[in-house]
């Protein structure tokens, strides 16, 4: 691993790269706040594939990109005379000393959940914080992402169950309720406006659903987003590997049965 200094060098050579690009790339000088936005959201979540994968060549390359977009923004904002990297750096230290008096200061906080209980208080009470407990939720976040930190930040000052099995009512009931609903709203519905309340209304039962399995996942240190998304990798896996056998046989998919797909399923699941 690198040195300090060695590393102090590299940002350095970084940031003299920046300006060269910016000064004599047609491409990077025209680029703006706006045009690069598209850009972040994808670098952001190719960081995301490599760590779900946990593919360390990837993640390093991927961070790597997403600085590029953080030292780009930076360096934008000193030609507009706003602010520079010095500045973006100061500004989360500051924040980040202020919201660990327990390492700064005189507060004790001897476990995580501690430190996570006394944040949001401390959020509050920062010059241009979050003005509610919720406020600090990004509205652009996708919506699984959303709820689960909703959920967590509630949590943080007190509004949770008192028993995290308690949930399992909870969910249990709203998986009923939308069997219930859904049934009814689709087999009662016969006018096009019918159908479209039906499905607004069986929509919302089943963000309801979604929205309590969150929760226990939430109780029990599990990220919905992580599980899911290996749940998607798990798949996608399985489902190659079902098409490879079908054209290693000459076959199209559309032309087996469901359960010749059935049994090179089950083969995929048994190879891991």
């Amino acid at each position: 691993m690198h040195t300090r200094q060695e590393k102090m060098e590299a940002f350095g050579r970084l940031l003299d790269v920046m300006d060269d690009l910016r000064e004599k790339c047609p491409w990077d000088r025209k680029q703006t706040n706006e045009s690069l936005r598209p850009n972040t959201i994808e670098e952001t979540y190719e960081l995301c594939d490599a760590l779900i994968k946990e593919d360390n060549i990837n993640i390093c390359k991927e961070l790597g990109d997403v600085l590029l977009h953080i030292v780009f923004y930076s360096k934008i904002g000193e030609e507009k005379g706003e602010f520079d990297v010095a500045d973006v750096c100061h500004k989360l230290c500051d924040k980040l000393i202020f919201r660990h008096p327990h390492v700064y200061g005189d507060a004790k906080a001897t476990t995580a959940s501690e430190v996570l209980q006394s944040w949001e208080q401390i959020k509050t009470k920062e010059k241009d914080g979050n003005k509610t407990v919720l406020s600090g939720v990004p509205a652009a976040l996708p919506s699984l992402i959303k709820a689960y930190r909703i959920q967590d930040k509630a949590r943080n000052v007190g509004f949770d169950w008192e028993e995290r099995r308690d949930v399992w009512k909870k969910v249990k009931e709203e998986i009923t309720e939308f069997e219930a609903e859904v049934e009814q709203a689709y087999s009662n519905a016969e006018t096009e406006e019918a159908k479209a309340a039906a499905k607004q209304h069986t929509t919302e039962e089943f963000g309801d659903v979604m929205f309590s399995l969150i929760n226990a996942a939430r109780l029990y240190k599990i990220n919905p987003d992580n599980a899911l998304e290996h749940t998607n990798q798990k798949f996608i896996k399985r489902f190659n590997y079902v098409e490879a056998k079908a054209k290693e046989k000459g076959q199209n998919l559309k032309d087996l049965t469901l359960e010749q797909m059935d049994a090179w399923w089950n083969e995929a699941k048994k190879l891991g």
